[in-house]
């Protein structure tokens, strides 16, 4: 896939689910169209992690440096 079509991708789901790293970095877990997704999706990982994990709005994505 393109460089282009991965951020056309990523612009169509704004709505992140992070985790939340040592050092104020953060891991890009998912992105979601819709809120309410991204919330059950963040429900399901708190159930089966005991990680910080948080949702933000990302409107204008860039590459994770992980």
């Amino acid at each position: 896939m393109s460089q282009t079509s991965v951020n056309y991708q990523q612009q169509l789901h704004p709505w992140c689910i992070v985790r939340l790293l040592p050092n104020l970095k953060r891991l890009t877990v998912a992105r979601c169209r819709r809120r309410g997704d991204a919330e059950a999706h963040l429900k399901l990982l708190h159930q089966q992690t005991a990680a910080d994990f948080t949702i933000i709005f990302d409107p204008s994505p860039h590459l994770d440096e992980s």
